[in-house]
């Protein structure tokens, strides 16, 4: 069986769910919230280490601004409300992305990351104002700064996931079949789970089906 350090995911579906469901974007966005407690929860039982979950993209800034505006509400009063179990739960929260946010939330971004910063039961990577181009583009950039050979592990040193592993598994909700410039790097060989459930549908039974089915794929990474 397959051992699983890392699971990551594209958590697409929460707008059209609000739709179909409220007549509302936003009450999908809402309702995704509490999909994300049950997999914290199940990635927890089942021993993952890392779990990385896309929240917002560099691409997602082109959503209408009242639809932007109340996802980083929905995000600070997460935060404020739950960080303090995360934090009792040993849980370690880093972002991934750029902080280009209101000083409100980028100041509750740092001190969510400082206040759980030794935890090490799970830790959970935010993708927040995240694209892999802008991440690999950067790398390069920092390498040629630095007059550094361009190599797998050089490259890795300017990663926003230095010191994460890869991804074993790679979901994404939704019905879309596509990495919308998630991980591109780091999902080389990730074992990549097309779901057809909507996110905030998304449940337990479904995400360790996932798990099941990955432990007994054989991975050759390139061998036989």
């Amino acid at each position: 069986m397959n051992p699983l350090t890392h699971v990551a995911i594209i958590m697409d579906g929460n707008g059209r769910w609000g739709l179909k469901y409220k007549n509302s974007r936003n009450a999908g966005h809402k309702a995704g919230l509490i999909t994300v407690e049950k997999i914290i929860k199940e990635s927890i039982k089942n021993k993952i280490q890392f779990l990385t979950l896309y929240a917002f993209s560099t691409e997602n800034w082109k959503r209408p601004k009242k639809e932007v505006k109340f996802l980083f509400s929905l995000l600070e009063n997460f935060l404020k409300d739950k960080i303090d179990d995360l934090n009792k739960q040993k849980i370690k929260l880093k972002i991934i992305g750029k902080k280009n946010f209101s000083l409100n939330l980028n100041k509750l971004l740092i001190i969510s990351e400082k206040k759980t910063s030794k935890n090490k039961r799970l830790q959970i990577n935010l993708a927040l104002n995240y694209g892999s181009k802008a991440e690999l583009i950067n790398a390069f950039k920092e390498l040629k700064k630095n007059k550094e050979t361009i190599n797998e592990k050089n490259i890795r040193k300017y990663l926003q996931t230095k010191n994460i592993p890869d991804p074993d598994i790679l979901i994404r909700t939704g019905n879309t079949k596509r990495l919308s410039n998630f991980l591109l790097w780091q999902a080389a060989y990730s074992e990549i789970f097309f779901e057809k459930k909507l996110w905030p549908d998304f449940n337990e039974k479904n995400y360790n089906k996932i798990i099941k089915n990955y432990k007994n794929i054989k991975r050759n990474f390139g061998n036989i």
